[in-house]
């Protein structure tokens, strides 16, 4: 997931745009695509398997079916040949008085072992495409050692961008893994930390290879962000009102070559930041204010070749400002495929030119 460049001079960059975050992407459109139809499965042979369960006690389908589409409906027995007055349940689910219970599939899925199973594939996918892609890129390797790169001291090389790009692509492959996981589950308990401890593991497989490298080693502090991107996966999947409310997102500020693939350019383009959406709170959701967004995030300026040679000095950036919540404003209930696929992107990445910030 972290794609290695080489750069001038034998110093390493990561790349954020490579062939593993167009298959990210892809497979969170799909999951637009894709989830309401897996649901709709599930209802499906749900409902066939309480057929054959009425069926087979002798009760009208059609008669359950009627009562089951009437919420808070009373059920009458008067008439069933048991006697009972005791209501059934419906057959699309528990009658609303009663606590739902979890799904077969989640109980089948409630292991960790088993959830994992789920997405080896994936995971197997993702963990050949580092292999590859980093022994494509290491020129020079030693034994295992460390090394200290510190956090966002000016001292630093990229002033903590690179550390702000690790906590990024963890949490956007434990969103994809934990979204893969839900689809075959149903929604499985406990698949955001499965989905963590994943993600975590192979970030911290492509950090053994830089422990190798004679221009790198193992950093101590790409480690506590990756499992910092991660946790901030969980927190937001798990605390109720959350998702709906905070997006962790990455901006791409254009330059004149549009995008730079490689180098300390790449980094001079990132901006991170979290957005709060007002939409996610009840108060707004009837304001105008459920389009707007209020931001915070960081980025650096001055620390790259030319910028050195310009004399520029090393900046370190806190900035806030106001947004517009597109997916609000022209996604929020998208009918086509394209809609649903544009409305999940939305949620980690942040288009230029549609907010305003202050540093």
């Amino acid at each position: 997931m972290v794609g290695m460049l080489r750069l001038r001079g034998g110093k390493r960059a990561r790349s954020l745009i490579n062939p593993s975050y167009v298959a990210c992407w892809l497979l969170i459109c799909g999951l637009a695509t894709w989830g309401p139809a897996h649901a709709q499965s599930l209802a499906t042979a749900d409902l066939a398997s309480r057929r054959e369960k009425s069926e087979s006690s002798g009760r009208n389908i059609q008669a359950d079916m009627a009562m089951a589409s009437m919420p808070g409906a009373e059920w009458d027995l008067a008439n069933a040949e048991s006697g009972s007055p005791s209501p059934p349940e419906a057959i699309v689910g528990p009658l609303p008085s009663e606590n739902p219970q979890p799904a077969n599939g989640n109980k089948r899925y409630a292991s960790f072992g088993s959830q994992v199973g789920t997405v080896r594939w994936e995971t197997a996918g993702i963990f050949a495409y580092i292999t590859a892609s980093q022994i494509a890129v290491t020129k020079g390797t030693r034994s295992f050692h460390f090394q200290d790169e510190g956090w966002f001291g000016k001292s630093t090389k990229n002033l903590g961008v690179d550390k702000l790009t690790h906590a990024y692509n963890s949490y956007l492959l434990t969103e994809l893994i934990q979204a893969r996981i839900n689809r075959k589950t149903g929604g499985a308990r406990g698949s955001a930390l499965t989905a963590a401890i994943l993600a975590s593991g192979l970030m911290a497989y492509s950090e053994l290879y830089d422990a190798h490298k004679k221009s790198s080693g193992f950093s101590i502090q790409d480690v506590i962000f990756n499992t910092g991107g991660a946790t901030f996966s969980v927190l937001r999947n798990t605390i109720p009102g959350m998702k709906e409310k905070v997006d962790f997102r990455l901006l791409l500020m254009p330059n004149s070559e549009i995008y730079t693939f490689k180098g300390k350019e790449h980094y001079a383009q990132q901006r991170f930041l979290l957005a709060v959406q007002l939409s996610g709170f009840e108060e707004f959701q009837k304001s105008p204010l459920r389009f707007v967004e209020l931001h915070a995030g960081y980025y650096a300026k001055g620390f790259t070749a030319r910028d050195h040679e310009q004399g520029e000095i090393p900046q370190r950036k806190l900035f806030f400002g106001l947004g517009l919540n597109l997916k609000e404003l022209f996604f929020k209930t998208p009918r086509s495929k394209i809609g649903r696929a544009t409305g999940q992107v939305l949620d980690y990445i942040q288009i230029p030119y549609t907010a305003i910030h202050v540093d």
